[in-house]
């Protein structure tokens, strides 16, 4: 979009128009951010744009730019997101992990402190339904499981 910012008060009047969100499918940033809400993002955010920190331009470019051929410096370094606030009005919400170097940045999000820098911590403030898939290796450092 050539004007960023209003497309993204474009998306959240959508939302609403359309009277919510049902489904909210999530993952988590190998430093815990949700979405693009990088560390540090305020727990109440809406849709905006969002400069990427340098460890998720480093992932980004290792699982998608790197096999495609494209340059680091081609890649873009900001990105639209959902804010947290938009993502925590979902009345399901629905997170999806996997992988062992998700392991210990989960077991921070799900069991850890509510912080901004790790916002994926804000699945615990989520009142709707919620629904966390891991596999063994995403869950292998979680305290409050039978492993």
């Amino acid at each position: 979009s050539k004007e960023p910012e209003k497309f993204c008060q474009w998306y959240e009047d959508e939302i609403r128009k359309a009277g919510g969100i049902d489904i909210q499918l999530l993952g988590i940033g190998g430093d815990g951010h949700w979405a693009f809400n990088e560390p540090g993002s305020s727990l109440s955010s809406r849709t905006r744009v969002e400069p990427l920190t340098k460890q998720t331009l480093d992932d980004n470019y290792e699982s998608f730019y790197k096999k495609a051929e494209i340059k680091r410096e081609q890649m873009p370094h900001f990105a639209i997101t959902m804010g947290i606030g938009t993502i925590l009005e979902a009345r399901h919400a629905l997170m999806i992990v996997n992988g062992k170097r998700k392991a210990k940045v989960v077991a921070k999000a799900l069991e850890g402190p509510i912080t901004s820098q790790i916002t994926a911590s804000a699945i615990q403030l989520h009142s709707g339904e919620t629904t966390v898939v891991l596999d063994r290796d995403a869950a292998s450092e979680l305290k409050n499981i039978e492993h």
